[in-house]
């Protein structure tokens, strides 16, 4: 018993800041035992999480279960949640990181802007009044991506605030249980409170800002200015002859503004350097999904295939690997989702990732081997390890682009059918080659050919 008041002492002396540390344990000589109600309870049952008396574990339902000493085992309670409120307070400290980190690149990006605007304001006044327009779209263009990055930024604020919020309240509740004197309450609150506690044991995800440069912008417009002063020296006669005049009038004038409306996105541009088109392995696939020629569209089949099955497929899962690899640098890709129904389930996976059962352990996203993004009627959610985030992208994306940077452990995912809008970044040390991963729920999904 003296083993046990030393380790309750040495938690009050590392509780919570600002208060008085975990409460000492008090006799359990006042509590009696459920089943045998003239005796005390003074054991607990590790089988079943209750306290017991003595004969419980010799003549009662516990009969045979492993017990300790209700007192020992508050003590070890008592230390494990010690080391649970010292690591809700380092990931709280981690989200406040993460919203300076997020506040720092907001500022950036503002002045990044401002010079950006100031650049092109020198070159439309090169055209004077023959480019006002575009100018005007131009600055309307940097004002518009900015704020969308923005608004992004507040979302990751806010997704952050809303994780200090639960931690600190699960802080607040977990504090509560350790000032319980009672090791029996004790016990009961911790049980009822233990899954949530396990769930915050690790630490979250570090923020990766949006990153935004209008670079391309400035470089259409060089390369437009450079294109009009070639131009402007062609002969007069020969620009007449050509519908054209000295301040660009009519079909010219059409054809230069919309020249930039029609031009790419440059974000995608940005990804495009990085462009793969990744094929799928058969070997891999459950028995019910059917894959094309070009092994790039996958698709659900209404019979399985017969004969035996290779020891890397799926088994219960409707579930595909890509057959290539992704162990270092930058590649981009791009997924179709237009076919795939009102399910869908797009990401990325190690080759440890679990073939046999429909457990957590094979499930895209749903463990340490895997990270994907999931759309199940009209919801969408980031998934991995169990953890899932919600998203509320503006529109439902035809086109999913994925982006990693395998050194700097960052796996993006942007709605390309919605101007490259982002919708969700994981952060990881990857440990393992990553294969592009999906799993459907009906229809079909397809990598897209990039150039």
């Amino acid at each position: 018993m003296a083993d046990a008041g030393a380790l309750a002492d040495a938690g009050a002396q590392s509780g919570t800041p600002g208060g008085p540390g975990p409460a000492k344990l008090e006799d359990t000589s006042g509590w009696r035992c459920p089943e045998h109600s003239d005796r005390v309870v003074e054991l607990f049952c590790r089988r079943c999480r209750r306290c017991v008396c003595a004969l419980c574990p010799v003549l009662g339902a516990h009969r045979g279960h492993p017990v300790g000493l209700a007192l020992e085992e508050a003590a070890h309670v008592q230390k494990r949640i010690q080391e649970c409120l010292k690591h809700l307070e380092a990931k709280k400290q981690q989200q406040v990181g993460n919203i300076t980190q997020i506040e720092e690149a907001a500022e950036k990006l503002k002045a990044h802007a401002e010079s950006s605007k100031t650049w092109l304001t020198g070159k439309f006044t090169e055209l004077r009044l023959l480019l006002d327009e575009e100018e005007a779209l131009a600055k309307k263009f940097i004002d518009k991506n900015m704020q969308l990055t923005l608004q992004v930024y507040r979302e990751q604020i806010e997704s952050c605030g809303e994780q200090i919020d639960v931690m600190n309240k699960l802080s607040s509740r977990v504090w509560r249980i350790s000032q319980e004197p009672s090791p029996v309450q004790l016990l009961q609150e911790y049980v009822a409170t233990e899954q949530q506690m396990q769930q915050q044991m690790s630490l979250g995800e570090l923020c990766y800002p949006v990153p935004l440069s209008f670079e391309p912008a400035k470089s259409f417009f060089k390369g437009l200015v450079e294109a009009m002063q070639s131009m402007l020296q062609t002969p007069l006669d020969v620009r007449l002859k050509e519908n054209m005049n000295c301040q660009l009038s009519g079909s010219s004038s059409t054809k230069l503004v919309s020249l930039l409306k029609t031009s790419p996105s440059p974000e995608r541009s940005l990804f495009l350097k990085y462009a793969r088109t990744p094929t799928l392995e058969p070997d891999t696939m459950h028995a019910r999904l059917r894959l094309s020629a070009d092994r790039l569209t996958v698709r659900c089949g209404l019979l399985g295939r017969l004969g035996p099955a290779p020891e890397l497929r799926f088994d219960k899962l409707w579930q595909v690997l890509g057959r290539d690899c992704f162990a270092a640098g930058r590649h981009y890709w791009e997924v179709d989702v237009q076919e795939a129904g009102v399910g869908w389930w797009v990401g990325a996976a190690y080759a440890s990732l679990r073939r046999c059962g429909a457990s957590a352990a094979a499930r895209l996203g749903c463990n340490r081997q895997s990270w994907c993004l999931k759309r199940y009627d009209l919801e969408y959610w980031a998934f991995h390890d169990g953890q899932r985030s919600r998203l509320r992208p503006r529109d439902d994306p035809d086109r999913l682009g994925v982006f990693l940077d395998y050194e700097a452990g960052v796996l993006a995912f942007y709605d390309v059918s919605g101007g490259m809008s982002h919708l969700h970044t994981f952060r990881a040390t990857f440990q393992e080659p990553l294969y592009p991963a999906l799993r459907l729920w009906e229809g079909a999904i397809s990598i897209s050919r990039l150039p």
